[in-house]
């Protein structure tokens, strides 16, 4: 097993000293399995591409992965594309979480696409955190797309984090379908600067009885960056419940948009929004530059405190 570019993806996101190689875990450099482990119950199959990998995750029936499932896609080159296919599979009653850290620390111009099937079964528990590591420099694009169904009395849960470093251009497409008693919760936490753009489409349609789904996205845009977030709920069936949440802050030239979407079509269901934009705090910021902060970075850590 190649241990410097492990070692290198792992030093990018701090986990060279805690990261322990017996836990679940799949370590990807561009195109290359690096590294990788299951447990009884957990089945990975990686198919290295010309571009990228293909794999198939599956939780059989009844495992409970006491674990975190830690999965590193790296690209440790300045430029290339990184191709990430996954379908994956929970099935009924089955547990599992996955740990995901997306790393570009030498990024001049880099493309990451991400394409997941993803399909939780009656009763099982699945959830997904994503957190990016972006260079200062550089371009990278990310562009995620997603398709989710939920069985009955299934829990999905995803989450979307990109704090540190330049965002470059990132576009989120994840829908969700969720049948009787499921719910799902996707939450994004962004902080876009200079040029960055943002584009975020989350939808879920609640086809169940019973069925549950919340919206959660908080944008930060400072600079010249953008942000554009697009949330849908549709309710469909008697007692589904939805949520949608929008907090956008914007500093200096930042633009952004919030369009949220609620649609019902049963009367006994019921769907709620809020959204919000608006600037940092006036009176944290000069509390914060009277103890000898700059103004960036009094705005960075206010930002910082509020996405976190």
């Amino acid at each position: 097993m190649p241990e410097g570019p492990v070692e290198e993806i792992l030093e990018s996101i701090n986990l060279h000293k805690s990261f322990n190689r017996d836990t679940p875990h799949v370590v990807i450099n561009a195109n290359r399995v690096l590294s990788s482990k299951v447990v009884d119950g957990l089945e990975i199959e990686p198919r290295e591409m010309p571009d990228g990998v293909r794999a198939r995750l599956r939780v059989a029936r009844g495992t409970k992965i006491k674990q975190p499932v830690h999965l590193c896609f790296g690209m440790l080159p300045e430029r290339g594309i990184q191709r990430i296919i996954l379908d994956v599979d929970i099935e009924d009653e089955a547990e599992v979480s996955f740990m995901a850290h997306c790393t570009f620390p030498n990024a001049v111009d880099i493309q990451h696409l991400m394409e997941a099937e993803i399909r939780v079964g009656r009763n099982a528990r699945y959830s997904y955190f994503e957190r990016h590591w972006h260079s200062d420099e550089g371009l990278v694009r990310v562009v995620p797309v997603a398709r989710v169904r939920l069985a009955e009395g299934a829990r999905f849960s995803t989450e979307f984090e990109l704090l540190k470093g330049r965002v470059g251009i990132i576009d989120i497409d994840y829908h969700t379908d969720c049948l009787a008693g499921s719910s799902a919760e996707m939450k994004a936490r962004i902080f876009g600067r200079q040029d960055d753009r943002i584009k975020i489409k989350e939808s879920a349609s609640l086809d169940g009885e019973a069925s549950r789904a919340v919206l959660v996205t908080h944008i930060a845009v400072r600079d010249e960056a953008m942000a554009e977030i697009n949330n849908e709920i549709i309710a469909r069936a008697p007692y589904s419940r939805g949520h949608v949440d929008c907090k956008e802050i914007i500093q200096g030239q930042g633009v952004a948009r919030a369009v949220p979407v609620v649609e019902v079509q049963h009367p006994k269901a019921h769907v709620t929004h809020e959204a919000a934009i608006g600037s940092v705090d006036s009176k944290q910021l000069q509390t914060l530059m009277a103890r000898g902060l700059s103004e960036d970075e009094a705005v960075d850590l206010i930002i910082e405190g509020l996405l976190s």
